[in-house]
């Protein structure tokens, strides 16, 4: 199973749709929020299943602050993550994560690519498809893969 994993398009979503190009076929898009509207596009045009959740910026949304749910074997908490501290450091989050059960966080609003295995809890931010704030300040996303056995592995990608 391979899953793109992006955050904080914020409505400019021509380098979201040159990563689907790019990186397809996905089997899932999960997107970490800060969409600013461009839900309908970035669901349609991934032509797979969407998880997406509103960031601080997704004003009138609809969409859930935070959701659950399963990806083999894998539980997951997706959140934008500005109510979490996440431009400071992702062990608030984390702690937050132990304490919901899940095995996943997948989070956004800092703009910086993450992917941190440790203590059991795997924190995954994908960066931002539009305003890079990260060494380097190329847009980045994350391709998630899950392996024969179920197991899942990360890489960070970016866009020249």
């Amino acid at each position: 199973m391979k899953i793109l994993i992006v955050s904080d398009t914020h409505r400019y979503h021509e380098n979201y749709l040159q990563v689907l190009k790019r990186v397809a076929p996905v089997d899932m898009v999960i997107h970490c929020g800060d969409i600013e509207g461009s839900e309908y596009t970035i669901a349609k045009s991934a032509g797979c299943p969407v998880q997406m959740v509103q960031g601080n910026n997704d004003f009138f949304s609809d969409l859930p602050r935070e959701k659950e749910f399963q990806l083999g074997k894998y539980k997951v908490w997706l959140t934008h993550g500005h109510t979490y501290g996440v431009s400071v450091g992702n062990n608030l989050i984390k702690a937050e994560a132990m304490d919901k059960g899940v095995d996943i966080v997948m989070y956004g609003h800092s703009h910086k690519p993450v992917v941190d295995i440790d203590d059991g809890i795997i924190a995954i931010n994908p960066g931002s498809l539009t305003y890079p704030r990260q060494d380097g300040r190329k847009p980045s996303f994350i391709i998630m893969e899950l392996d024969k056995n179920g197991d899942a592995h990360f890489t960070i990608n970016y866009l020249e």
